[in-house]
This record gives C-alpha cells, structure tokens and sequence, in this order.
C-alpha cells in the first residue's frame, strides 16, 4: 500500500449526487476519489434521460439532463479528484486504518466511504449479435458522449423507449440522416416526443429487429432488419448505430457488503451513515423514512454525509465554516 492509494474520502458512484459530494469533499480538502462503473460521468441521467428537461434542480426553471452534468462535470474538475472509470467496487474490508476496497482493476484505501451508487452498478442491454463486439466504439455505441462526433452522419438508432426518442429528436439537428428501428409499432417514450418524432424527417422503421450487422464500404456498417412477424427484410447502411435498449442495474454486490437495507436500498441514519460506521449513503440509493427521492435531495444529502464522515475520521476538527471560508482554504492549499 502507497499513500497513493490511500484517500481520506472514496465516492462509489459517479452520478450528479456522488459529484456534488466530490465537489464538497474536496472543498474540505479531503482527498478523495470517485470510483464509476460506468465509461463516463453521468451516471442514471446521463444514461437514461440526457434530453429531459428536469425542473426540479434548485436555480435553473428547466435545464437538460446532458446540461446538468456537464455543469456538475465542470465544477467538479476544478477541484481535482481522483477518477476512476469503468471499475467496480467487488468488495468492502473494514481494517486497523479504515477500509480495503477491491475493484475489478485495483485494490485502494479509504478511511471513510460514501455511496451514491444510485439503483446499483449499470451496464447497457447489448445488441445480441455474435460479431456485435467487434463494431463497437467504431459504429456501434450505447452511449452519445459528443453529439458532435456524428455531425453529418446517417445515423440508426435501435430502441423505442425515452432515450431513444430523445436522441433520434436531438440528433436530426446535427446528423445528415436519422433512422430510428423499434421492434413494436408502438413506442413507450412520451406521448408528446412521439408526436415530435413523427412530424420530424426522422425514417421510422417499425416493427423491425436488427438480425444482421456486416461491414460495409467507407467505414459503414449494413442492418440487416427483420419486419415481426412477417418474411419481409431490409437493408440499411449508415454510418454510426446507436442501441438503447435501457440498462439494467446490479446492486447484488452492494447487498453482500453486510449493510442494514431497505429492499434494495441503504439505511441510513440522520447523519446518511449507514449500519457500518465510515460508511455513508446518499441520493437514491439510501433510504430513511420519510425521504422523497429527488436529485435536489441527493444533494442537500452530500455535505451531511461528507461533514460526518470527516468528523468521524479527524473527531478534532471543527465543522465547516461557509463555503467561501472553504474556498479560501481550497485555494490557499492549492497555491
């Protein structure tokens, strides 16, 4: 064990609420690390609902889900936390000098732990084709980091839920063309997107299976589409395909760490700890009764998990003063 791998703070999970609490720990001037299993910061918002307008985020009328994080994403780089993605906390030990945490990369050191793992570890649901792998990143993605990187491209995107639509409505504005395939003639996104959709120049393929994927020439990829229940097949090339077909999230390993839980989520105390003391949980993934799950409420969650983990690891500091005194004291450190 180095002092590199050893943080006065690691966040499990990096979505707006385990940002924010990363923003907040280091403005304490602990060390701290966030720890996301997904390939980007974001998590649920990110990866679920990017386009929606959220009105419920103190400060802002209306603002997107994508607005949101970049927001959160700057804010807390300024601050200069370590991040780790695409790694998995397997398992939690609770030693002499805090805790041992063994991801599915490295094992590192945490005198005091916060989860903000939402509703657990997310993964995207993949296209099930045998040669699918070998057109990730290429041409197939499950996640739009850059609308950007697809201007003036023709575009597939597989799925019938809000996130499809959203992205099929935000990317007819940069993208040369725009198709969107739904195994159903039915969508489950919103009425009113659907309505969007469907007045917009986006090609509609419904109800069609992707059954084939080939290479095609200059860098393209061919969709071989099966109509339901039917013969009928078609053929379409584009440049870039994009799957939605939601994520599942595991929280089975946050259930083996031996916490008192609440269905599938965390009890907490009033200070956010949990049953195992240095450990703490806040946004969606704790539970105390009575809480409303918001992201507003994450939020106000975060500095009461980091003041109390702190006191719990240095019980001779003084609480925080307001955050400009914090900022003081940040930038002071950083000089």
């Amino acid at each position: 064990m180095t002092e590199e791998d050893y943080y006065d703070i690691t966040i499990i999970g990096g979505g707006p609420v385990g940002m924010f609490a990363a923003t907040y720990a280091c403005m304490r001037l602990a060390k701290t690390q966030i720890i996301e299993s997904l390939d980007s910061l974001g998590g649920q918002v990110s990866a679920l609902f990017p386009s929606k307008k959220i009105y419920d985020i103190p400060g802002f009328f209306g603002i997107t889900g994508a607005q949101l994080i970049t927001e959160l994403e700057n804010q807390v780089k300024q601050f200069n936390p370590d991040i780790f993605l695409k790694e998995t906390v397997q398992n939690l030990k609770k030693t002499d000098l805090g805790f041992e945490i063994t991801t599915s990369k490295r094992t590192t050191y945490s005198k005091a732990i916060v989860v903000a793992a939402g509703v657990g570890a997310f993964e995207p649901r993949r296209l099930k084709l045998a040669n699918a792998a070998e057109f990730e990143n290429k041409n197939l993605f499950y996640f739009v980091k850059d609308p950007k990187q697809f201007a003036n491209h023709d575009i597939a995107i597989a799925g019938g839920g809000d996130s499809a639509v959203d992205w099929a409505l935000a990317l007819e504005k940069v993208a040369h063309k725009v198709h969107i395939i739904h195994r159903r003639d039915q969508f489950r996104a919103m009425e009113s997107s659907v309505e969007q959709m469907q007045q917009s120049s986006i090609d509609i393929h419904t109800p069609y299976t992707i059954e084939t994927l080939s290479q095609a020439e200059n860098d393209k990829i061919t969709l071989g589409l099966k109509k339901a229940k039917s013969d009928d097949k078609l053929e379409l090339t584009v440049d870039d395909l994009i799957v939605n077909y939601g994520f599942v999230s595991d929280n089975k390993i946050i259930s083996a760490w031996n916490l008192d839980m609440q269905g599938k989520t965390i009890k907490v105390d009033q200070y956010q700890q949990t049953s195992i003391p240095g450990i703490y949980a806040i946004g969606d993934i704790a539970y105390r009764e009575g809480k409303i799950n918001l992201i507003a409420t994450g939020f106000g969650e975060a500095p009461n998990a980091v003041n109390n983990a702190l006191l719990y690891v240095y019980p001779e500091k003084r609480q925080p003063a307001h955050s400009t005194q914090l900022m003081k004291a940040f930038e002071a450190s950083i000089k």
